[in-house]
């Protein structure tokens, strides 16, 4: 059974450490909510799981299923079965979602998926997130609404099928209905797989929507508080206030430097997609 395990993880962005040390273990089925204030290192500690370049670990240890996660380039690590849900998703003009995806799923089996087998998926993704039929042929994420590219991140988690899915809020952009259709629809597909989450989420109700297994607050680089479910209830209630006060800890006030994450740095060096 995989499991993500990340030891004592320091990130630097330019000149500027974002993660001093961030401990973390996922295993299969689980779902952690990683809550904070903005520019305290969540969106850093997906991206540099993922392998963005813009990220330099400088210290600690990321495995996944017993393999060096550090020691592999972005289109390893999506073979390997990880899979990032971008804050911001890129438009890229001149390439269809359907000639997007077959490659990438292509890219991560050993026989290419039949024409037949991955129309019948997509269109049963596109249906189930209630998404416009034309999907397929539209380029990928081109004059797509706020809410429209998130729900394309969850058609391609669902098409791809990761073992680790990492969300960065997703749910951002995204109207009250919406919300509760990408919710079961992220359910839906975790039933399916048994996949590990991390759901990077300010909003409670989509946090309620997902039922969380772990719940982590990172402040200041480092995860300060873990808890269940709970804790989510308490800082929808509370807020950061108490967790600053009790554990003598001060959130940095910035935002965290992550925009825009392209394909061009993130994407497969060289299996073409």
């Amino acid at each position: 059974m995989p499991e993500l395990v990340v030891k004592d993880l320091h990130v630097r962005v330019d000149d500027k450490e974002i993660l001093k040390g961030v401990d973390l273990v996922i295993k299969d089925g689980e779902r952690h909510a990683l809550m904070g204030p903005n520019g305290n290192g969540k969106s850093t500690l997906l991206a540099a799981i993922m392998g963005n370049p813009k990220f330099t670990v400088t210290q600690g240890e990321i495995t996944y299923d017993g393999k060096d996660v550090l020691a592999m380039e972005v289109d390893e690590r999506s073979r390997l079965g990880i899979f990032l849900g971008m804050q911001y998703p890129s438009e890229i003009p001149g390439v269809t979602n359907s000639d997007f995806l077959r490659t990438a799923i292509n890219a991560r089996s050993e026989k290419p998926i039949s024409l037949f087998k991955f129309i019948k998926e997509m269109d049963r993704a596109i249906k189930e997130l209630e998404m416009k039929p034309d999907l397929a042929h539209r380029f990928l994420n081109d004059g797509f609404s706020g809410g429209e590219k998130k729900r394309n991140e969850i058609v391609q988690m669902m098409l791809l099928k990761p073992t680790l899915s990492m969300l960065d809020e997703i749910d951002s952009g995204l109207d009250v209905d919406a919300l509760r259709i990408v919710a079961d629809a992220i359910q839906k597909c975790q039933e399916e797989t048994n996949m590990g989450m991390i759901i990077v989420s300010h909003y409670a109700r989509f946090l309620d929507y997902l039922k969380p297994t772990h719940a982590h607050v990172l402040i200041d680089g480092k995860i300060v508080i873990s808890g269940g479910v709970e804790l989510v209830d308490k800082i929808d209630k509370e807020g950061y206030d108490w967790i600053e006060k009790e554990y003598h800890v001060k959130a940095n006030k910035e935002e965290e430097n992550t925009r825009p994450i392209s394909l061009g740095s993130c994407g497969a060096k060289r299996r073409g997609f």
